[in-house]
């Protein structure tokens, strides 16, 4: 058990260069810890070329006691990944948790819940009302960007300026957590909040020292990038000013598919704009706006019939 903590530095090296994000590499850091930390306190302490699938399950066991399947799936998940790196680094003759299955989970379950219209009218009218001109159209475009476009908070905290392209109104989204780069049309409006943006943009910059050069398209009061944890304090503090009930930041995410679908854009369209690689992925939000099975209902025989039964005097319910 000496050689665990080199080798999870070593996994978390690997999973930096395969591009995964911050947030997700600390995240199976931290499970590895506390996995090898309840490994080392084990009477008498396994051998790590001698832990099996019995030692594994004991965990997860002991490690999702009354947590959500959730939990399960994703712990399983990353002690299966890192058993993979054992295996290839011949550290295991074989990765036990390839046969251990986690729970079914139904993806639909997990969805965050959408934002109202009202409510997106009160998160407007909360950034229209922040102190500082620069503050005010910061909120403006990261709402406008959130709602408008379906960006996921990391990748909209890596947008640097080139990304945008004026001539096009295209803004240009990296592929670090899908592995495939987009391109994603942007509204009128949003082409006229970030130009609103853009000035105050260079007025902070010119009033900090030494960063002009920042290509980061959000900044923060210092000058540099606005990090996803700044990202999701900004919209929470708007959120509570304006009574809204947010949970997180995906749920504009939500907002924006749901919102498309229900004025009838087109499944591959909405996939396309956000970004996955599987249609079965979007059709998730079709339990909330399906126009397409509305207007099948309308159009059914038994419309017909019940009219022609209402309609008639004598037949009257």
């Amino acid at each position: 058990m000496r050689r665990w903590d080199s080798l999870v530095d070593n996994y978390a090296g690997e999973c930096e260069a395969r591009g995964l994000s911050r947030e997700t590499i600390c995240s199976r850091r931290d499970e590895l810890e506390r996995f090898g930390c309840w490994l080392k306190r084990r009477r008498p302490k396994p051998k790590l070329e001698e832990v099996d699938g019995q030692v594994l399950i004991a965990y997860i066991r002991r490690r999702t006691h009354f947590r959500a399947k959730s939990t399960v799936a994703g712990v399983s998940s990353q002690l299966r990944c890192f058993g993979e790196y054992l295996l290839a680094q011949g550290v295991w003759g074989q990765n036990p948790m390839r046969w251990v299955r986690g729970p079914r989970l139904d993806p639909r379950g997990r969805l965050p819940r959408s934002i109202g219209r009202a409510h997106l009218s009160k998160l407007w009218e909360a950034a229209g009302q922040q102190r500082g001109h620069y503050h005010q159209h910061l909120s403006v475009a990261v709402l406008s960007l959130l709602y408008g476009t379906g960006l996921r908070r990391g990748e909209l905290e890596r947008l640097d300026l080139e990304d945008w392209k004026r001539e096009e109104n295209l803004l240009a989204i990296d592929g670090r957590k899908t592995g495939c780069e987009r391109s994603v049309p942007l509204s009128e409006g949003i082409g006229r909040c970030l130009e609103a943006y853009l000035p105050w943009r260079q007025n902070l910059l010119e009033q900090q020292r030494g960063v002009n050069g920042e290509k980061a398209l959000l900044l923060n009061r210092q000058g540099k990038r606005l990090s996803a944890q700044s990202l999701g304090l900004l919209v929470h503090r708007l959120a509570r000013r304006a009574a809204v009930p947010l949970v997180s930041l995906h749920q504009f995410r939500h907002t924006c598919a749901s919102d498309l679908l229900e004025s009838g854009a087109s499944l591959p369209e909405v996939q396309s704009l956000l970004g996955h690689k599987r249609v079965e992925t979007t059709s998730r939000y079709l339990h909330i706006a399906d126009p397409e099975r509305a207007r099948a209902m309308s159009r059914h025989p038994l419309n017909d019939y019940l009219k022609e039964l209402i309609t008639k005097p004598e037949n009257a319910l």
